[in-house]
């Protein structure tokens, strides 16, 4: 994969990286690179293939702010989630169909969108 995720020791280097164009299954991350990550995210899990968040809101506007922020995110590293949400929630879902599975750049975003939300 050529990848280094030991450059990665905290979630706020994460957060700092940006996303590169990944194609392939050379560039689908191991099960042991996926949990070294996840250990940095609190609250992500794997579901599905991808990582997945619920995060929670005072109220309609707040999760709307929140989805837009995200979308934000997304646009800029052009690196897209599933977000689902209603009255208080919200739920982000991160897999690089690309490669098959997860890349570095689902949990970059993860870090950004975690950032986003204060955790």
């Amino acid at each position: 994969m050529g990848i280094d995720i030991s450059l990665f020791r905290t979630a706020t280097k994460l957060a700092e990286a940006s996303c590169k164009p990944l194609s392939g299954p050379s560039n689908r991350l191991g099960e042991g690179d996926v949990a070294a990550l996840l250990a940095l995210l609190p609250g992500w899990l794997t579901e599905d293939g991808g990582i997945a968040k619920p995060f929670r809101f005072a109220d309609y506007a707040a999760t709307l702010t929140f989805v837009h922020a995200v979308a934000d995110i997304a646009v800029r590293e052009d690196h897209h989630p599933d977000i689902s949400f209603g009255y208080n929630k919200a739920r982000v879902y991160f897999a690089t169909h690309d490669v098959g599975g997860l890349s570095l750049n689902d949990f970059i975003c993860a870090a950004k969108v975690d950032a986003l939300a204060g955790h």
